[in-house]
């Protein structure tokens, strides 16, 4: 499942973290690459720093304060998030992520773009499936979440600066299919409550969800 979720941060929030990151120093983001990536991969990271620790815990406060994005991940551990930069003539060529970083399994990735897109050409994020390639370059404060087994890439920047967060998190729900099945229960659940409050269809689609999650969670 391909979400797109509109802003997470808004606008003068977006604005204030660009700034901020701005300000941060950054180091060759092959660093953090691994062998194959590593050929591919040409792009800043922000190296640690205060200024990161505080950039990262307000992004990471406003997505477990998102209901959508809750529901669609169930995050049950987050990678710290990684402040990446590209600038004219950087790019990161097709990969697909590690399966496991920091001991957390990889079950979802995402890219949260703090800079809006008029301000640089080209760092458009493509996603591949097996029909299509999808390119993805979103508005400041907006969140690209997908699957980390697709494979993916980042085209050239050839003006201005790209600046975006991007974590993974590994799922109370490992299968992409059952977490999907949730989410549509969410959404259901949500739209029964706010058109004819509490029934007994929602009291048995309740059950059910919380069934499910016993179930699946791991």
């Amino acid at each position: 499942m391909f979400l797109v979720l509109d802003g997470v941060l808004t606008p003068a929030e977006a604005a204030a973290l660009h700034g901020a990151a701005e300000t941060l120093p950054f180091d060759d983001g092959r660093k953090t690459a691994g062998a194959i990536a590593r050929a591919i991969k040409a792009n800043d990271q922000a190296a640690p720093s205060e200024g990161l620790e505080a950039i990262r815990a307000k992004v990471a406060a406003a997505l477990m304060a998102h209901p959508v994005f809750r529901s669609a991940a169930r995050p049950k551990a987050m990678t710290p998030l990684i402040l990446s930069r590209y600038r004219a003539g950087q790019t990161y060529g097709m990969h697909v992520d590690d399966a496991l970083m920091q001991g957390l399994r990889t079950d979802l990735s995402f890219t949260l773009f703090l800079g809006e897109p008029e301000t640089y050409d080209g760092g458009a994020l493509v996603v591949a499936d097996t029909a299509e390639e999808r390119a993805f370059k979103l508005s400041a404060g907006s969140l690209i979440l997908y699957p980390s087994t697709t494979l993916h890439r980042v085209e050239p920047v050839t003006r201005g600066t790209r600046l975006c967060l991007v974590g993974w998190v590994q799922s109370w729900i490992r299968d992409a299919g059952q977490r999907e099945i949730l989410f549509d229960l969410d959404r259901a659940i949500a739209e029964i409550l706010g058109r004819e409050g509490k029934t007994s269809l929602l009291d048995t689609l309740s059950k059910t969800r919380s069934n499910l999650l016993r179930m699946w969670a791991a």
